[in-house]
């Protein structure tokens, strides 16, 4: 398992963003040399984890469980079949590609060493947008990434910062004890919202805005004790 490349992008104005700013840095580039990443500070204020890479919708991208995205190599390859052209490192706005890694097979609270220091944990994984949709250039994109076998890649949490670059070994350095992947809370929070109660086992691995979604749900659908002789229903 191995890191392909490490990927950064700096802020361009755009006509495809709803971002306030009109801004965006989803054009991720692969970078030579080490670069450091560490935690990047509270959701909605924090930036991206790692150094030289840029966040311009605090919204949705940035802070401490998201400080990075990792999308595999292998999935960017299928999405290279299916839309008849070449992607590179870097083509879907994530900061790490990789190689021989499970992604979006990982459990949520699951941890990757990256090189000899840098350990990640899994929380979450992408839901795509309007500016996603726009860098790509492909119609009906969001519902095609959503419900591509592909999967969403992963988004990560700082543990222990350091420096990382492309050619560093990852390794999986500890499973929790669920059955809640990237691609299992991906569905629950795209095509199968009845799924989210069950996603709540990971809670206190998951990014905000999923973990949020997930609560408001099982808020919602409580379900409450039936009446003797009958079953509990959704109220």
């Amino acid at each position: 398992m191995t890191l392909l490349s490490v990927n950064v992008g700096r802020a361009r104005a755009v006509d495809y963003t709803d971002a306030a700013s009109g801004l965006t840095a989803i054009d991720k580039r692969p970078v030579e040399g080490p670069v450091r990443i560490e935690a990047p500070g509270a959701p909605g204020v924090g930036r991206s984890g790692l150094a030289g890479d840029t966040v311009c919708d605090l919204r949705f991208h940035g802070g401490d469980d998201r400080a990075a995205y990792a999308f595999a190599r292998e999935d960017m390859d299928l999405w290279e079949r299916e839309l008849g052209r070449e992607l590179a490192n870097g083509s879907f706005g994530e900061n790490l590609t990789t190689r021989g890694l499970d992604v979006n097979g990982a459990l949520i609270g699951e941890r990757w060493r990256i090189g000899e220091e840098v350990v990640l944990e899994v929380t979450g994984g992408r839901i795509p947008c309007r500016t996603f949709q726009g860098f790509v250039r492909e119609q009906g994109w969001v519902r095609r990434f959503t419900q591509s076998e592909a999967g969403p890649g992963a988004l990560l949490r700082v543990i222990v910062p350091g420096e990382i670059r492309a050619g560093d070994p990852v390794t999986v350095v500890h499973r929790p004890e669920h059955d809640i992947t990237v691609a299992l809370l991906h569905r629950a929070a795209t095509a199968e919202r009845t799924l989210l109660p069950r996603t709540l086992v990971a809670a206190e691995w998951m990014e905000s805005g999923l973990l949020a979604l997930a609560r408001q749900y099982a808020d919602k659908y409580a379900r409450t004790e039936a009446p003797e002789g009958g079953t509990n229903v959704p109220v």
